[in-house]
């Protein structure tokens, strides 16, 4: 028997957070790396937003709340699910949360016991398999294929669905692939969902403001409401409002569940940050004219980072409809070695090949479920990306 608990081992550490520290220690040690590898926006937080947490500050807004969230936030967080989705919540039916990736470890090792099914599309976000593993479920795998825009389809969730299935999970737009649900392509996964009447839908909508191409956001429930019941729609601050690191997440959903969520989360870290909670507030009930925006940096962006990669030698890439995500296939570079001697065997070695020899740093697909691709974040300057391209493309030209 070790001293560690068993449940540890059925986990593996954070890939994302891995390759971002990696290139955070070679930049110390005095290396030019460009990392590609973290998944936040590069610009600032907004500066009404940082004024309200100062305000916070000020007025002494800084002990206990409610276990999750405040009735400001929680009004703000109905009032926003009103607004952009169409959607009718109480505010006992939303839950906050120290960031998404709280709500939705809450969800999960509230609702799971082993022996349980959990359904999650890959490329996925990293987190998703190891939470579900954590509870002592299974996490059942579903490959999707460049050629569907990493979409998956209604028949690949239909034959994954068992009677053991408690949860589909959907993230859209995606992290790392950045496909993007339209109605109709939600509307076929939702119809399968409706034949499974034990199936509950957990949807990660934390990018639903980064979509291109006059593609429209839609979120489960809106498409289907009859859903409603089964649905927990989670959200957050993050990436629309660049405040990845003030920690909010929330969700709405069932009462049932969210009262299960508060249990869970009183006997973990209690309320999130007050002064966060009160930032949040003005970032939903604030002005959004800086969303479209910014969206248009993000796109021009990813317009630059798909065509330059799409030069290089061996490499295809998919253009993505939302996030800020690439997800290029680097199955011509697999198999050669690289002109500082790597031999090229897989997405992990072509990365830390890439890392080593040219100072970029990308996530390997495999730690999202799907080889031989790997994840480039585009949420960085448009010089630091020019840069990071031309480096791939050099890199790819000097493999044999």
């Amino acid at each position: 028997m070790g001293f560690l608990a068993d449940s540890l081992s059925r986990i593996k550490p954070s890939a994302t957070i891995a390759v971002t520290d990696k290139a955070r220690e070679l930049r110390a040690a005095g290396r030019d790396v460009i990392g590609l590898g973290a998944g936040e926006p590069d610009m600032d937080t907004p500066e009404n937003i940082k004024e309200a947490a100062v305000r916070a500050i000020r007025d002494g807004k800084t002990k206990y709340t409610a276990v999750d969230g405040i009735p400001d936030l929680k009004a703000a967080i109905v009032d926003k699910f009103r607004r952009e989705n169409n959607l009718d919540y109480d505010t006992s039916e939303v839950s906050v949360g120290t960031g998404g990736k709280q709500v939705l470890f809450n969800a999960l090792m509230a609702t799971l016991n082993p022996g349980d099914e959990v359904v999650i599309p890959a490329p996925y976000w990293v987190s998703y398999p190891e939470i579900v593993s954590l509870a002592g479920a299974t996490p059942v795998i579903v490959p999707t294929r460049p050629e569907d825009d990493f979409r998956m389809t209604p028949d690949a969730l239909e034959a994954a669905i068992t009677p053991k299935t408690k949860w589909l999970i959907l993230n859209s737009p995606s992290n790392p692939s950045g496909a993007a649900y339209t109605r109709d392509t939600l509307k076929a996964l939702t119809d399968v969902v409706m034949r499974h009447d034990h199936v509950w839908v957990l949807t990660d909508d934390m990018y639903e403001h980064l979509v291109y191409d006059g593609i429209k956001f839609v979120t489960p429930v809106e498409v289907e409401p009859a859903l409603k019941d089964r649905t927990l729609t989670m959200n957050g601050v993050s990436k629309a409002y660049a405040m990845t690191g003030w920690r909010i997440g929330y969700a709405a959903g069932p009462q049932m569940l969210i009262k299960a969520m508060a249990k869970l989360q009183s006997q973990s870290t209690t309320n999130p940050s007050s002064i966060s909670q009160w930032a949040a507030v003005e970032a939903l009930n604030g002005p959004q004219d800086f969303l479209p925006e910014r969206l248009e940096v993000f796109r021009q962006r990813r317009d630059l980072v798909v065509s330059m990669l799409n030069q290089a030698k061996g490499i295809a890439c998919v253009n993505p409809q939302g996030a800020f995500y690439v997800f290029p296939s680097c199955e011509g570079a697999i198999g050669k070695t690289s002109a500082g001697g790597k031999t090229i065997d897989g997405d992990e070695a072509f990365v830390t090949a890439l890392l080593e020899e040219e100072g970029v740093a990308a996530v390997h697909g495999s730690a999202f479920g799907l080889s031989p691709f790997f994840r480039a974040s585009y949420a960085t300057s448009t010089e630091a990306l020019e840069e990071a391209c031309a480096r791939i493309q050099r890199f790819c030209a000097g493999l044999r």
